[in-house]
């Protein structure tokens, strides 16, 4: 599952009708970290845009959390797969 899809599906729960007496999010280090690794590539250069691609995925969870993300931050690196074999 990629950073992207993670998104989606949180955002998917918190669309379904229901009640829910907690708020319904994840605990998945890696669809907030993933592509701001790939962005610093520990250097620092990087820091910046690392620190920008952060921001992205947190306000791409935040608007998921809320049942109110269309999709499409990240960019090209929120979309890899983070399964490791």
């Amino acid at each position: 599952m990629s950073e992207e899809e993670a998104s989606l599906a949180l955002n998917a729960i918190n669309q379904a009708p229901g009640p829910r007496p907690w708020s319904l999010t994840f605990s998945y280090g890696r669809a907030l970290q993933q592509s701001c690794l790939k962005a610093w590539k520990g250097e620092d250069a990087n820091v910046a845009h690392a620190q920008a691609v952060l921001m992205a995925r947190a306000q791409a969870n935040s608007q998921a959390n809320l049942g109110k993300y269309a999709g499409g931050a990240g960019g090209e690196a929120s979309t890899a797969s983070s399964f490791v074999k």
